[in-house]
C-alpha cells in the first residue's frame, strides 16, 4: 500500500512523522510532500524518515516549480481575511474578478492532479497498489487553503484512493472556549471542513468532540496519542541531534512554554508570574516560544523579564525534548508538549489561574493546578525543598495516560496503522 502525505510545519511533523514511521515499517510506501518552508526538508525527523528505501520526501516548489508556488502563495493569501480587510477596498472585488472562484479551483485542480499522478501514477487507469492521501486536521484557519485540501481529496476520490486527517496536535485544554474570540458553546464551524475526509483521527475524546457535530461517530476514530506513545518517545530519543543546552546542577531548571495571544491569556499576569518564579534566586527559567507566531506571543515582547538574570528565551533552534531533557521542572501555559513530562514523570507546574480556560493537565493531575499567585509561589518552593520526587499522585497519573494518551492502551502507533489500511483502495 502506498500513502501520500502532506506536512505543513513542526507541528504535523512531530505528530505525524511517528505514523509516517510505522506505516513504512509495516511494509508499506510512503511519498511526503512538504508544504511549508523549504528548509522542512532539513527537519532531523523527516531526515530520519528520509533514510528509509519506502519513503520519498520532496519540498512543493521543487515539485511544481516557481510560476506555480508563487500562484499557490497568492491565492492563499488573497483567501486570507487579515491580508483582505487591509486592501483598499476598490481593490479587493477587482482582484476576485480577476482570480474567481472558477480560476481558483482550477488551479488547484490542475495542482492536486500533478501531485496524484506522481504519487499514483497507475491511477490514471486502473489501480494496482492500495493507495491514501493523508492531510493533518484541516480547518477553517488552517495553513492549507481548504480550496487546495478539497480539490485534491475530490481528484483522490476519483481515484478511488482513501483520505484521512491525522492529528497535529493533542488538547492541553479541557474546557470548550479556549480562544480570545469564543464566547459560546456553538460547535465551532472552522472543524467542519474535517466532514471531506473518510476518517479523522484524533488523539482522545478531548479531540474528537470538536469534529463530532460534523461527522457521525464512525468517521472520528479515536486512536491514541502518536507523538506521546511510548514507542514513539523511545525511537525519538535515539534521533535527537545533540542538545545545544548546558545543564548547572546548582540550580532548579524550569522551562516555561509559552503559546500565542490567540488563547484567552492574562499576560500582564503572566510577567508577574515570570517575576514571581525568577525571585527564586536557585531557579534558572527558560521561556521557549511557541514554535509558530513568536512575534505574536507578547511574553516574548516583554523586555523587562529579558534583563532578569536567571530568565532566558529560546525559540525554534532548541527542540521541546531537549528542554524537557535539561528540566527539572515544567510549567504549561496550554501546550501539549507538556505531556511528555508527564510521561518522564517530570513534575509539570499548570498555570490554570493565568487564563480564561482550564487546561489538561490540571483537570487530569489536580497536584499540577496553580490556581493563584500563592501557588504559584508555594508549589514551585515545595519542589525546591522536596526535590521533584514522588510529585504525581499514581491514580491521578495513570487515568491521565489512559484516557489522554494510551487511548485505549498502549499499542497506540499499529492503530493508525490498521485505520489507514482500512481506508486504503
Amino acid at each position: 500500500m502506498k500513502a501520500l502525505f502532506f506536512l505543513r510545519h513542526y507541528n504535523d511533523i512531530d505528530h505525524v512523522t511517528p505514523i509516517v514511521y510505522k506505516w513504512v515499517q509495516a511494509g508499506h510506501v510512503a511519498d511526503l510532500v512538504m508544504m511549508g518552508a523549504r528548509s522542512s526538508v532539513n527537519d532531523y525527523r523527516i531526515r530520519f524518515l528520509d533514510g528509509h528505501e519506502s519513503v520519498r520526501v520532496a519540498w512543493i516548489g521543487d515539485i511544481v516549480g516557481r510560476a506555480k508556488l508563487f500562484r499557490m502563495g497568492l491565492q492563499k493569501l488573497l483567501r486570507n481575511r487579515y491580508f483582505r480587510r487591509a486592501l483598499p477596498g476598490f481593490l479587493t472585488p477587482a482582484l476576485d474578478r480577476a482570480i474567481g472562484e472558477d480560476k481558483r479551483f482550477a488551479f488547484w485542480r490542475k495542482i492536486g492532479d500533478l501531485l496524484l499522478d506522481r504519487s499514483f501514477p497507475d491511477r490514471q487507469g486502473e489501480a494496482s497498489m492500495p493507495g491514501i492521501v493523508a492531510f493533518d486536521w484541516i480547518s477553517g484557519n488552517s495553513v492549507f487553503p481548504i480550496e487546495f485540501v478539497q480539490s485534491v481529496v475530490a481528484s483522490a476520490r476519483e481515484r478511488k484512493l482513501g483520505a484521512i486527517s491525522l492529528p497535529h496536535g493533542d488538547s492541553p485544554h479541557a474546557s470548550f472556549m479556549v480562544r480570545v474570540e469564543e464566547l459560546d458553546m456553538k460547535p465551532r464551524m472552522k472543524f467542519e471542513p474535517a466532514k471531506m475526509f473518510d476518517t479523522v483521527a484524533v488523539p482522545n475524546e478531548l479531540c474528537a468532540k470538536r469534529f463530532r457535530p460534523f461527522l457521525d461517530d464512525r468517521r472520528v476514530a479515536v486512536l491514541g496519542s502518536p507523538r506521546y506513545c511510548d514507542e514513539w518517545l523511545a525511537r525519538l530519543e535515539t534521533l535527537l541531534p545533540p542538545s545545544p543546552l548546558q545543564a548547572d546542577d546548582t540550580k532548579f531548571k524550569v522551562v516555561f512554554f509559552s503559546r500565542k495571544e490567540d488563547f484567552s491569556i492574562f499576560w500582564e499576569e503572566v510577567a508577574r508570574a515570570v517575576r514571581i518564579w525568577a525571585s527564586f534566586p536557585d531557579v534558572e527559567l527558560i521561556i521557549k516560544a511557541h514554535t509558530r507566531g513568536g512575534w505574536r506571543q507578547p511574553l516574548s515582547r516583554q523586555l523587562g523579564l529579558r534583563k532578569l538574570d536567571n530568565v532566558r528565551f529560546v525559540a525554534g533552534e532548541v527542540h521541546s525534548s531537549h528542554l524537557l531533557d535539561w528540566a527539572d521542572a515544567a510549567i504549561d501555559l496550554g501546550t501539549s508538549v507538556v505531556f511528555e513530562a508527564v510521561k518522564r514523570k517530570l513534575p509539570v507546574l499548570s498555570a490554570d489561574y493565568l487564563q480564561a480556560a482550564r487546561l489538561t493537565i490540571g483537570e487530569y493531575l489536580p497536584e499540577c493546578a496553580l490556581t493563584c499567585r500563592d501557588d504559584a509561589y508555594q508549589k514551585l518552593e515545595r519542589l525546591l525543598e522536596n526535590g521533584p520526587e514522588d510529585f504525581y499522585v499514581p491514580a491521578h497519573r495513570e487515568r491521565f495516560l489512559r484516557e489522554v494518551i494510551d487511548v485505549p492502551d498502549p499499542e497506540v502507533l499499529p492503530r493508525y496503522v490498521e485505520k489507514m489500511e482500512s481506508l486504503a483502495r
